[in-house]
């Protein structure tokens, strides 16, 4: 008998299936074996997994799901396509200042006196257009001779005034430069008290420029009296320090939702911390539209300003008791020294009818004073007591 088959086999793990005369036969049969018990500890153990998983997923679905994360929890972005390897894998506050940061720019602007050139009051803007378009308030640039911007790069540059809103204390000044970092506005609408803020801006001079700090909104909608005016803005605990005005204050996603401008300070004793004020960035928005379209009226030293025409009232929609056909805008208040204030518009007086155009809305009235221009009359028929009155009012 040949023994070269049984030196390949004699080691193995083998044994007669059957018998013939003459012949020998072999089946595997303990591999055969241990291939099903090592199919069945795998079922086993996918069975578990999968149920594990199944069951983990449930309970963090039930316990978990409605937590809300703080703005300093890591925030994961798939940036596929940024090829910017420097892009920061830090938290949230981290990729605001990344990405808004470059926008905002410090302001400083000069004044001539009997001594000459001397430094004034300074603040903080944004470019909210690439080709040099800065929007910042109106009282970080009121009364300059020389508006001097400096980017976060360190690059200055002088600029020119494009429009004012004193009543709404908004500005747009304009660089000559071109494709420079612009942030995003967000929908202030949406914002809700204890949504996440954070703001920049260059608190008390250059020495601070680009300073980030963090908090959440603490109120909406706060209408407060500044001088003969009165405003609608948010509220945020992120600390707003003198420079600060016309800086950016952002929403977690980076976006722009509001321009800080006011902090409460020595009116109370000079002891309270955390109460910063914006300008919502929609009403701002509304004002930068407006002053681009303004036709531009040349000032005293010679710098372009576009000026928003306003008739100075504070006013709400309404619809007539006892005419439900009438409607246009109750007058809240009057701004003292405006056009009309002049005119002899009062509190609670209705305007219904601008220019023998009706005004039902506040976006309505807006567009008909928009129609003007500085010194130009405006007609408006008002509600008065029952009785229809024509009053005259000039736009200042």
């Amino acid at each position: 008998m040949n023994e070269d088959w049984y030196e390949d086999v004699k080691d193995a793990d083998w044994q007669p299936a059957k018998r013939e005369v003459g012949e020998i036969t072999f089946k595997k049969v303990s591999q055969g074996k241990r291939a099903k018990a090592f199919l069945k500890t795998v079922s086993f153990i996918l069975i578990a997994a999968v149920s594990g998983g199944a069951s983990g997923a449930y309970i963090v679905e039930k316990k978990y799901s409605n937590k809300m994360y703080s703005i300093n929890t890591p925030l994961i972005v798939n940036r596929s396509d940024d090829k910017n390897d420097d892009y920061p894998s830090g938290n949230v506050i981290t990729r605001i200042a990344y990405t808004v940061g470059p926008a905002v720019v410090g302001i400083s602007n000069k004044v001539e006196g009997f001594l000459g050139e001397r430094e004034a009051q300074g603040g903080s803007g944004i470019i909210f257009n690439s080709e040099g378009y800065i929007v910042t308030n109106n009282h970080v640039i009121e009364g300059s001779d020389k508006i001097t911007v400096k980017l976060s790069n360190g690059k200055e540059f002088q600029a020119k005034c494009i429009g004012i809103d004193a009543t709404a204390d908004i500005a747009v000044i304009k660089i000559d430069a071109f494709n420079l970092p612009t942030a995003k506005f967000g929908n202030s609408s949406k914002v809700s008290v204890g949504d996440p803020a954070v703001a920049i801006g260059n608190p008390l001079g250059e020495e601070f420029a680009g300073t980030v700090t963090s908090g959440i909104i603490s109120g909406v909608n706060r209408r407060i009296k500044i001088g003969d005016a009165y405003y609608k803005l948010l509220q945020t605990d992120a600390a707003i320090n003198p420079g600060n005005s016309g800086g950016a204050l952002c929403n977690s996603l980076g976006e722009v939702i509001g321009i800080n401008s006011f902090k409460i300070e020595s009116a109370y004793n000079g002891n309270i911390e955390g109460v910063g004020f914006a300008l919502s960035i929609n009403e701002v928005d509304q004002v930068i539209k407006r002053i681009r379209k303004a036709p531009n009226t040349p000032s005293s030293n010679n710098v372009e300003k576009g000026k928003v025409v306003r008739i100075g009232i504070e006013g709400e929609e309404v619809v007539c008791d006892l005419n439900k056909n009438i409607k246009g805008i109750y007058v809240k208040a009057v701004t003292k020294g405006s056009g009309a204030a002049v005119a002899g518009l009062k509190p609670t007086d209705i305007i219904v009818e601008v220019d023998n155009v009706k005004v039902a809305k506040i976006k309505e009235l807006d567009e008909a004073i928009s129609r003007h221009t500085s010194s130009d009359a405006l007609v408006c028929k008002v509600l008065r007591n029952g009785q229809m009155m024509n009053f005259t009012i000039k736009l200042l």
